[in-house]
This record gives structure tokens, C-alpha cells and sequence, in this order.
């Protein structure tokens, strides 16, 4: 397991954890603000009227409304990324990590606008009657590019493992583990049955649920939310001013948090900023293409919405969470997972200046560190003479070593600071942690104390299992364009069995899978809505000059 983790992580670290894939994503969405001057600003107004059917024609054609292609959309969106997916960002980079989420935000807002209008532009409707389009249907029509919109559907199918459906069932298993103490196995396999119930009725089906899904979970989470916030109230400010404070600084150590880096944060903020929002990936536009439109730009101003909503709403919720109620630097009891735990050799202590410095610069990259290779005596729990310890980024403490949840006696083989697996076997201790549950143990800081899990338990639940519902159709619109509609049934039946079979499998290896799956996705999408550039500026001036004929009298923003 932790050599495969390992592999994924090299290939991640070419592509969707570098630098030029951060700066492709940020530089398109940047060119584009400018080049259509800032559309997220001046057009939010019309997006909110359009979505309440303001310029909506009789006879247009679609399988579903405004509303329901956005909430199917931000469904498919707001999952994990605003629970599990902040709390790591803000765990690998510090709080600068959610000021570039926000960022990744404000300018991906215009590129949904422009992935969304063009695919809606060149959409198709399959040999069963439903609309289906995407990205590939304008690489396809548009651009002659049939090789560029194959890879951007093989890479959307795995994607929604990467993306939809394996980080989605995993976080929920783990949360209720967590909270609830129900064995993984059952979680997946109850809400497997469910995902199959729901996909089968295609997407009409799935815009029905969701469409009364997405409102509910999103006002039930901003409550419990705001009253983790307004209980720690004196903690508001001092997190605002880490937030921005750290941007170019990076973040110093502080209790169980060794230091992040400005390169760090920047760099899994935008990361874990696109998991939220997915602006840029191509997803999005898939749904939004079965909107009823006659205007394409129409259907783009309406998912322009989405990251404003998703990320800049949600995700600072969550952000503000985890920041004011101090969770994310205190070391916490819990299970070590092995692909987290790193054995050094020699020992470190937390309250030595110098030392903890060397394990920020090894942690960010900067220096190496002698790792601990050979056998660990432990007696009834404890290591003897035991090395230094990282676990989640941070020195554990309190380490017990456990095996068929008794106390172990025996030995640890441990190679290259990582353990060597035994079945049954595990440690336990303080560490920091990460994903959704950290975000569970903040919502408890307030006044439901313990009862704010239940928060995180149910609206991730909601939120996840939402998420993979959406996904399961983006899918499903890939397989529709590589092999035609009839091979769909195969695709849904290997979705449903990966979802639960990951309720089960290690998370550090899915979010690291999730990585790839979007870097893969996304380079294809991004080359092509800049080659279409101009005909997007065209798109939006016909948009407008229609809707000056038929709203006279309405104030419209300047060209």
C-alpha cells in the first residue's frame, strides 16, 4: 500500500501538484477575467435573474431548468472538497492555504462561465433523446480535435472515481466510523444500493433529487457552522489576519503544526481550491449542457454561481471553523493510518527551536532527514527506545502499539521509516490530523459540543453522497460519447462497486488518486477553451445585444 501511494505521489507531483499545472489553471482563469473584463463581477446580478427564469423561451430545448443544472452541478461539487478537502489544505499549508482557494475562486468563476457556454454551445442529443454534451463535443465539432476530446473523456470516466465517487464514499465511511462507530463495510454497502437506485433514473432523476438536496444540506451546514464561529467569536480576527497574514510570510510553527511554506500553501490551496470547485475541469459543463437554453451564454452565466457559492461561501465556512476553533494545530488521540507515518531515525523534540525547524525543512521539501530502517521492541504497547515519530505532518506522542485491539508485545520491522505491515496490527497516539475528521472534531467546539459532530456526519453524508450522484452522470455522458448510450449500463454497475469498495481503502491514496484524475481531466479542457477564445467574446456580445431587444428598459453593464 505505501509503495503504491508512493507511486501515485510521484506521478502527481509531475502533474497536478506542480507548479506549471497550478499556473495554468490560475493563468487561464486570470486571462480570461481580463479579456472579458472581469465577468464575475459585472454579470453576477443577470446570473441570479437568469436562474429564476428571467431569460428563459418558450420552446427551448433540455432536459432540465436553470436551477436544476445548477444545483445537479454544485452537487457535484460541494462534497468532501468543503469538508475534508479545506481541513487538509489548510493541514499541509496553513490558513494562507484557504486565502488561495478563495483566489482559485474569484477568477474560476469566469472559467465555468467559459467552459460551461461553449459546451453548451456544441452539445448533441444521444440516439436515446437526452442532451449530452461536454467539453469533448466542442473539441469534437468546433475544433476538429477527435484525439483531444477522447483523452478528456477516458479522462472524465476516471475521474469520476478519482473525483466523484472514491473520496466521496471514503470520507463518508470515515465520518461515520468516526462518529457513529459503523463499520465501513456496511456504510458502503447501504449507500451503494442507494447511488444505484438513484442513477438508473438518468438525469432527470438525479436533477429531482438534487435540485432539493443542495438547498437543505447547504442551509443546515451554515447553521452549525456559524455556531462553531460565534462561539469562539474572540477567535474571528486572529484567524482573518492568518488567513491574509501568512500569504507571504508562510505560516509559522504553532502547537502541533510544524510551519507551512508560502510555496506549500499556494500550491495545495489552488489544488484543493479546483477539487472544490472543479472550474477548470470540464465537469460542470456536462450538466449545465442539459439545461433548457437557446443561448449559450445564458447557461454559462448561471454556472458562473457555483465556485461564488461553493467556495468563497462554503469552503471560507468550513475554513473559518477549523481556524477559530484551534483544531487544526493541536495534537488529538487517534489512529495512526500507516500512509501517514514516517519513523526517524534519532530523536526530536517539540519544544527544541533547532530541531523543529529541521522538521519544517524537512516537511516542505527543503532538507532530508536520516530515516529509520531495522527492528522496534515493544513491550505491552510500548516501544522501547522509540525514535522519533511523525504522523499527519506532526511529532506524535503517547504512542501505544496495538494488535487485535490488545496491547502488542513483540517487534516493529520498519524499512525506510515506513512501517512494514502485519495484519491486525496498528498504533495509536497524538498527533494532528487531517480531512473530515478534523472538521468533525471542530464542529464540536461550540454549543452542541458534542452533538456538532452529527453536523459533519450528516452533511457530509449529504454532501458527498450527492456528489457522487452527479458524478456517476458525468460518467455516464463519457462512456455515451467513447462507446455509444447502450454500454452505459456497464459503467454504472463497476461506479457503484468502486464506491464501495473505497469505503473501505486507505485515504491518503485516494486523495493523491483524486489528484491525478483532475490534472488529467483538466489540461485538455483549459487547451481548449483558450483556442476558443474569441468566439467566446463573440458568444457574449450576441448574448447581450439580444438581451437589450427584449429588455429595453433594463441598466445592462458596459461593454
Amino acid at each position: 500500500m505505501n509503495e503504491l501511494n508512493q507511486f501515485l505521489s510521484l506521478i502527481d507531483s509531475y502533474i497536478g501538484g506542480s507548479q506549471w499545472f497550478v499556473f495554468l489553471l490560475l493563468g487561464t482563469g486570470v486571462f480570461f477575467t481580463i479579456y472579458l473584463k472581469f465577468p464575475q463581477f459585472r454579470y453576477l446580478k443577470h446570473s441570479v435573474r437568469i436562474v429564476r427564469g428571467k431569460f428563459d423561451r418558450k420552446g427551448d430545448e433540455g432536459d432540465t431548468s436553470h436551477f436544476q443544472a445548477l444545483t445537479t452541478a454544485l452537487s457535484g461539487t460541494v462534497g468532501t472538497g468543503n469538508i475534508a478537502g479545506v481541513a487538509l489544505a489548510i493541514h499541509l499549508g496553513g490558513p494562507a492555504a484557504l486565502f488561495w482557494m478563495l483566489v482559485t475562486a474569484a477568477v474560476g468563476m469566469t472559467t465555468k462561465f467559459v467552459e460551461v457556454t461553449l459546451s453548451h454551445k456544441y452539445r448533441e442529443f444521444a440516439a436515446d433523446g437526452t442532451v449530452t454534451g461536454g467539453p469533448m463535443y466542442y473539441m469534437k465539432n468546433r475544433l476538429k480535435m477527435r484525439w483531444l476530446a477522447v483523452i478528456f473523456a477516458a479522462a472524465t470516466v476516471l475521474s469520476s472515481f478519482g473525483t466523484g465517487s472514491l473520496p466521496q464514499i471514503n470520507s463518508i465511511s470515515n465520518s461515520l466510523f468516526e462518529t457513529f462507530g459503523i463499520n465501513h463495510l456496511v456504510t458502503g454497502a447501504v449507500l451503494a444500493i442507494l447511488l444505484g437506485f438513484v442513477i438508473i433514473g438518468g438525469i432527470r432523476r438525479i436533477a429531482q433529487v438534487t435540485s432539493r438536496l443542495v438547498p437543505v444540506m447547504a442551509i443546515f451546514y451554515f447553521i452549525g457552522a456559524m455556531a462553531v464561529i460565534l462561539y469562539n467569536y474572540e477567535n474571528i480576527i486572529p484567524s482573518l489576519v492568518a488567513i491574509f497574514g501568512d500569504v507571504f510570510t508562510g505560516t509559522a510553527a504553532t502547537g502541533g503544526f510544524l510551519g507551512g511554506s508560502i510555496a506549500f500553501a499556494f500550491n495545495r490551496g489552488v489544488n484543493r481550491g479546483l477539487f472544490s470547485n472543479e472550474a477548470g475541469q470540464g465537469s460542470a459543463p456536462i450538466a449545465h449542457a442539459a439545461a433548457r437554453a437557446h443561448e449559450p451564454v445564458s447557461e454559462g452565466l448561471v454556472a458562473l454561481l457555483e465556485p461564488f457559492i461553493d467556495t468563497i461561501i462554503i469552503c471560507t465556512l468550513t475554513g473559518l471553523v477549523l481556524l477559530s476553533s484551534g483544531v487544526w494545530t493541536e495534537k488529538i488521540e487517534n489512529r495512526f493510518q500507516e500512509t501517514d507515518m514516517i519513523v526517524l531515525e534519532g530523536h526530536y523534540s517539540q519544544n527544541n527551536e533547532q530541531e523543529v525547524e529541521e522538521l519544517h525543512q524537512y516537511l516542505i521539501g527543503n532538507k532530508n532527514l536520516p530515516l529509520f530502517t531495522g527492528t522496534l521492541e515493544v513491550v505491552e504497547g510500548t516501544i522501547l527506545d522509540q525514535p522519533a515519530i511523525l504522523h499527519a505532518r506532526s511529532l506524535a506522542e503517547d504512542i501505544q502499539v496495538w494488535a487485535a485491539n490488545q496491547p502488542y508485545t513483540g517487534n516493529l520491522q520498519i524499512r525506510s521509516g515506513r512501517l512494514v505491515s502485519q495484519p491486525g496490527l496498528y498504533l495509536s497516539g497524538k498527533s494532528l490530523m487531517h480531512s473530515a475528521p478534523l472538521t468533525t472534531i471542530a464542529f464540536t467546539r461550540s454549543w452542541f459540543g458534542n452533538y456538532g459532530k452529527y453536523i459533519v456526519s450528516i452533511g457530509l453524508l449529504l454532501f458527498a453522497f450527492s456528489t457522487a450522484i452527479s458524478w456517476s452522470y458525468y460518467g455516464d455522458r463519457a462512456i455515451t460519447y467513447l462507446f455509444g448510450s447502450e454500454k452505459v449500463i456497464y459503467y454504472h454497475i463497476v461506479y457503484v462497486i468502486g464506491f464501495f469498495v473505497a469505503s473501505f481503502t486507505d485515504t491518503t491514496i485516494i486523495w493523491t488518486l483524486s489528484g491525478i484524475a483532475i490534472a488529467l481531466m483538466t489540461i485538455p479542457n483549459l487547451i481548449g477553451i483558450l483556442s476558443l477564445s474569441r468566439e467566446m467574446k463573440n458568444e457574449v456580445k450576441l448574448f447581450w445585444k439580444e438581451y437589450r431587444i427584449r429588455f429595453p428598459h433594463e441598466k445592462l453593464p458596459r461593454d
